[in-house]
C-alpha cells in the first residue's frame, strides 16, 4: 500500500513487533490529515482511499502490537477487525465497514462529500482507540 509519502511497506522489519506498530499508527494518522486535505481540494474520491487506508494500517498496527503479525490480505483485516472489536466495542464495526465503503467509493466514485465526512469521523475513532492500545505498552 503506498499513498503518497506513505510507505508502510518499507518499514523496517528488523523493528520490534510494538515499535513497527507504531509506525503504522502514525503513517494511519498521516493518512487521515491527507483525507482531511483532499476534501478541503474538493476531492471526496481521493479523500475515501486515504481513510481506508487509514482504517487498514490502524488494523495492521493492532495484529502487530497484539501478537507480532504481520497482515497480508483483505481476509485478515476483516478477522482483526473481530479482535478490535471485542476488545474495543461493537463501535468498531460501524468504523470498519465506513471504511470499506470508502473504499468501494475510491473505485465506484458514488460516495458524497457528507459521506466522506461521517466516515472520517469513525475512521479518526478507530485509529485513537487503536493508539490508546498501543500507548499501554
Amino acid at each position: 500500500m503506498t499513498h503518497n509519502n506513505h510507505q508502510p511497506e518499507t518499514i523496517n522489519q528488523t523493528l520490534h513487533p510494538k515499535t513497527r506498530a507504531k509506525q503504522y499508527i502514525k503513517e494511519a494518522h498521516g493518512l487521515l490529515q491527507e483525507a482531511v486535505k483532499e476534501l478541503e481540494k474538493g476531492d471526496p474520491r481521493q479523500a475515501a482511499e486515504k481513510l481506508w487506508g487509514a482504517a487498514a494500517l490502524a488494523v495492521k498496527a493492532y495484529a502487530y502490537w497484539k501478537e507480532g503479525k504481520r497482515l497480508t490480505s483483505h481476509k485478515e483485516l476483516w478477522q482483526y477487525k473481530d479482535r478490535l472489536r471485542d476488545e474495543l466495542g461493537e463501535w468498531v464495526y460501524d468504523a470498519w465497514m465506513a471504511a470499506n465503503g470508502m473504499h468501494t467509493c475510491f473505485y465506484e466514485g458514488w460516495c458524497t462529500r457528507r459521506d466522506v465526512e461521517e466516515a472520517l469521523k469513525q475512521v479518526e475513532r478507530l485509529v485513537k482507540g487503536i493508539e490508546v492500545l498501543l500507548e499501554r505498552c
